[in-house]
């Protein structure tokens, strides 16, 4: 398997609490900037949308 191709959320600041995202046809993958290559979780396209859509709707 490849290496994931990383990218840092937009909406981080400076320093290690950021959330990186790397995506492939069938998965997107979610880790944090202070242990990149520690947990990684997976999610399928679907549910990661799903999760982008929840944390957007704030009341």
């Amino acid at each position: 398997m490849p290496t994931p191709a990383w990218q840092k959320s937009s909406y981080c600041a400076q320093g290690d609490s950021c959330v990186h995202v790397a995506a492939d046809t069938d998965r997107v993958l979610l880790t944090e900037s202070a242990d990149p290559r520690g947990t990684i979780l997976t999610a399928t396209p679907a549910a990661f949308s799903a999760l982008l859509q929840s944390a957007s709707h704030r009341d």
